[in-house]
């Protein structure tokens, strides 16, 4: 029996970058051709990043990827097989793109095939851009089958796969770019236990690694036996080669042909010599704990997004708060602390205690640091309102006020020193909109933004027992959260405990739970309805807010699109 060794290749492309993409390809899989590889497999749309969105619908774009897969097929390795996720158009209609994998061999497109199951739910808008494809598509390698199929078709139960498996294709292979959220993994997992169970083949399931604006993109790449057993996975959150030797071809177990179902064969004239050397097998890694996961993630967002952005450093405003000391130590981690840069801008309402928290903690991190007051700016800003403001009560507006000045003092220092401005805001504020619009949400990117308040205490408590004695300040953990914009003020005096804010907020947006479902659940009706009417309140706010990394399931922005303008209320259920 011959042993057939195939490489998953996991990598971090750019969106739009094709001619850089391709050589990483390129380099990958030269890679695992030096390391004996029959087969290499690439993500989805590897060759442009994924998602290319609008994109898609440029010509040039196109022409240049179908031109570039022509080009890459000329400089691989003619004895491997390379399958390529690309953008595929119809010359003869041309209104029709598909999303597709390229099946390089011998110096040429030996076959193209085109994903047949097109996802439209939360961040995927496949056919707005798309042409389903029509039929599977196996490959006939030495007397063993083998299938192609992409991401979503193996995500629904009876589909490709199992066409394939049904002509007797013995292992499956899928390109994939399945974005993260915290217990995907489990979920993908799952999944291909359902389909293995299905089919009784083998899965290679090669993922995309890296961030692209909201998503990021978890690698995990990984092998699975026609048992179910996890062989092997790819490391991550970071680019990976994963290897795996296949006897070839694997035993038919009891699986009786079915009806040929639109599924075309394609036959490689790949020869499989014996590898000189065994390829190590390697066990799967311990899974992680799931607040460390969630922290690599919002690292490998936030570095992907500032660098492919262009820009090399960051500045975060340090209020000696929680916010601002776990996104200060999340850049410092993905970035180094070369290239973060802190600030705060103390006024008259901020305590010494805060003011010494956010030094210290620019200390522990090693960082620059800075501090710009706001009130000579503040009161030059109030004797230009005086005119129009003379006579009326303090409010709302002074405070914000402050808020948008140390906005306005971030960005001057981004635009003078091409700083990217971090924003601090976490999910339960951009929730409820517990945020000044052109103040606490003025910069580039929103490292947090999807974080409940209780979840940014487990992760900073987290990093500090990572990173002993811990970068943040123990005071910060333990003082009640408050904006500082008035004398004594605190968070719970505008909103629930975060505890009971943070409930009411899972259910009501991340499993779109209505009032009534909520309010069963134990939670108080009054707080219920005020919790959904500052929700609905703040979609404006949230629409002008920057980008940040998507962490959970339902993630405001393409997970959850609300219209600004609208005004419907729910009614508690009492029939």
């Amino acid at each position: 029996m011959s042993i057939l060794r195939v490489a998953l290749a996991q990598i971090n492309p750019t969106v739009g970058a094709i001619e850089s993409n391709a050589e990483k390809i390129k380099d990958y899989a030269l890679r695992a051709n030096a390391r004996g590889a029959h087969i290499v497999v690439f993500p989805e749309l590897a060759l442009t990043g994924y998602p290319p969105e609008d994109l898609l619908f440029k010509p040039q774009f196109l022409r240049d990827g179908s031109s570039r897969i022509a080009r890459l097929a000329e400089q691989l390795p003619p004895e491997m097989a390379a399958i390529v996720g690309f953008a595929d158009r119809d010359k003869r209609a041309p209104s029709k793109i598909f999303n597709a994998a390229a099946v390089i061999h011998q110096n040429r497109v030996a076959v193209v095939y085109h994903k047949q199951n097109l996802p439209n739910y939360g961040v995927f808008d496949e056919q707005r851009y798309f042409t389903p494809g029509e039929s599977s598509q196996v490959l006939i390698i030495q007397n063993g089958l083998i299938g192609l199929t992409i991401c979503e078709d193996i995500w629904a139960p009876r589909g490709a796969a199992d066409d394939e498996a049904r002509q007797g294709a013995r292992l499956i292979l899928n390109l994939s770019a399945s974005p993260y959220h915290a217990g995907k993994s489990e979920d993908r997992l799952q999944m291909l236990r359902e389909r293995v169970k299905e089919t009784q083949a083998i899965f290679a399931y090669c993922n995309l690694v890296g961030g692209q604006d909201e998503l990021v993109f978890d690698g995990s790449s990984l092998f699975m036996s026609e048992e179910g057993r996890l062989l092997a996975m790819g490391r991550a959150f970071e680019e990976d080669l994963l290897m795996q030797d296949i006897p070839w071809p694997p035993a038919l177990i009891n699986k009786p042909l079915g009806e040929r179902k639109a599924v075309q064969f394609t036959s490689l004239p790949l020869n499989l010599p014996s590898p000189s050397t065994a390829e190590e097998p390697r066990p799967p890694a311990p899974a992680a704990e799931d607040v460390e996961e969630i922290y690599s993630a919002l690292m490998l967002g936030t570095r992907d997004y500032v660098l492919k952005n262009g820009f090399q450093k960051v500045v975060v405003g340090l209020s000696g708060g929680i916010d601002s000391s776990l996104v200060a130590c999340i850049a410092v981690d993905a970035l180094g602390k070369e290239n973060v840069i802190g600030v705060t801008m103390p006024s008259r309402f901020t305590s010494s205690e805060t003011r010494g928290d956010a030094e210290e903690l620019a200390k522990n991190l090693g960082i620059e640091f800075h501090a710009l007051a706001i009130e000579p700016l503040q009161d030059l800003f109030l004797k230009s309102l005086d005119p129009v403001f003379r006579g009326k009560p303090r409010d709302l507006t002074e405070e914000n006020l402050q808020a948008r000045i140390r906005g306005v003092l971030l960005m001057a220092l981004s635009n003078k020193f091409n700083w990217l401005v971090l924003t601090t805001g976490n999910k339960s504020e951009v929730s409820v909109g517990y945020c000044t619009l052109y103040g606490d949400t003025a910069g580039g990117f929103s490292v947090i933004k999807d974080i409940p308040k209780t979840l940014v205490y487990r992760l900073s408590r987290w990093k500090n027992r990572k990173s002993p004695p811990g970068p943040i300040p123990e005071s910060v953990l333990i003082r009640p959260p408050t904006a500082e914009l008035r004398p004594d003020q605190k968070d719970q005096d505008s909103l629930p405990e975060y505890e009971t804010l943070d409930g009411i907020i899972r259910l009501a947006v991340e499993e779109d739970k209505s009032l009534d479902e909520v309010v069963r659940q134990g939670y108080d009706e009054k707080t219920v309805r005020a919790v959904f009417r500052m929700v609905d309140r703040s979609e404006y706010k949230r629409r002008q807010a920057p980008p940040g990394v998507k962490i959970t399931p339902r993630a405001f922005g393409k997970d959850r699109r609300m219209p600004i303008t609208q005004d419907y209320r729910e009614s508690t259920d009492r029939s």
